[in-house]
């Protein structure tokens, strides 16, 4: 690999948002570094065909053991791989567990991004090249909304740990722009899905229960505010809008949407009748699953994306429901032939 390549960390690797861009990355040639929490148990699974592919061609992904919350070995980290570009995709991502964790996802989600954005102020006080840095900022930081669509100027108005925390992290973010020249852009991502989203999150809880229901692994889907409304886009359209960010000469932050948004019930609605059943035969409310304080509607305008970037989404809201349904039917099938074979998936029949 020659000196001029582009070298990259991201934070958040083994999630959804960090496999789709390790790979968008190594496609582009990039040489990609990822933090990795120490587990005893592996949590690498969305990123294990990218180390396949690497015995194919030379593209190289290095993992790193590390933590949010140690900002020593952040600065190690920043030292010993000096990258060109920096994503910080790592945070206590789920809205609802926020409100049962709040001080773990105020260290790791804000006061994370600050010791990260120490560690590359240090660096680059000491002489080193400039980094670029792109902030995973939430539309969850709009909350309560004050209008509508939610655009860069919005005023913010969180409405959990998790929104609170966020903003933190973007707040800090356009401080450090400020204040020391660091070239940090802020992407305010809509909800974004894919079959690789955590089946907590309700989207893919929704099309994984629905695809075992349809094979009879699981009776029913117990699920909360069905009224809620949100902007959903693909993770794999939206990864790309934070490379573009990095691209720009200026830092700045941008609103990455779909434009459009959709309820939970229309959600279940499209994604059952996929599989030609009626979710109504099938959903049940379970109020463990309400929020203290509820974001009823979130919708973007991602203009300025669309104008400055260049950037607009590829898969449509019913092409996403496509992938996710189609990806959760296989894997519900292969359960079943476990299950047939007398294997135990340790999955209730819920």
């Amino acid at each position: 690999m020659s000196m001029n390549s582009k070298r990259a960390l991201i934070t958040g690797i083994t999630g959804q948002d960090g496999s789709y861009l390790a790979e968008l990355l190594l496609d582009k040639g990039y040489e990609v570094h990822g933090l990795v929490r120490r587990s005893s148990t592996f949590g690498t699974q969305r990123i294990e065909h990218l180390y396949r592919d690497i015995h194919e061609v030379e593209r190289p992904l290095v993992l790193h053991h590390g933590d949010m919350a140690d900002g020593n070995g952040l600065s190690r980290l920043i030292r010993e791989i000096s990258p060109t570009e920096v994503y910080n995709l790592a945070a206590q991502s789920h809205v609802r567990v926020s409100f049962d964790q709040p001080t773990y996802t105020a260290d790791v989600t804000a006061v994370g991004t600050l010791r990260l954005l120490e560690a590359i102020r240090d660096f680059q006080d000491a002489g080193g090249s400039q980094i670029r840095f792109y902030q995973a900022s939430s539309s969850e930081m709009y909350g309560k909304v004050v209008e509508i669509p939610q655009s860069e100027t919005t005023p913010f108005y969180p409405r959990s740990p998790y929104g609170v925390a966020k903003l933190y992290a973007h707040w800090i973010t356009i401080n450090y722009r400020e204040s020391y020249g660091i070239h940090g852009s802020c992407g305010i991502l809509f909800n974004h899905e894919s079959p690789r989203r955590g089946e907590t999150f309700v989207t893919r809880k929704i099309t994984r229960a629905a695809t075992r229901i349809k094979l009879g692994l699981q009776k029913k889907l117990f699920l909360g505010n069905l009224d809620a409304k949100r902007d959903w886009g693909f993770a794999g359209d939206y990864v790309e809008a934070m490379w573009l960010m990095l691209q720009q000469d200026e830092p700045d932050d941008y609103v990455i949407s779909t434009d459009e948004t959709h309820s939970v019930s229309e959600f279940c609605e499209k994604v059952f009748a996929r599989l030609d059943m009626d979710y109504r035969d099938f959903v049940a409310i379970d109020p463990r699953y309400f929020r203290p304080a509820e974001v009823e509607l979130l919708l973007g305008t991602s203009q300025k994306a669309r104008r400055r970037l260049g950037w607009e989404p590829r898969v449509s809201f019913d092409g996403l429901i496509d992938l996710m349904v189609d990806s959760d039917l296989d894997l519900a099938r292969k359960e079943q032939v476990l299950i047939a074979a007398g294997h135990d998936t340790g999955l209730p029949n819920r």
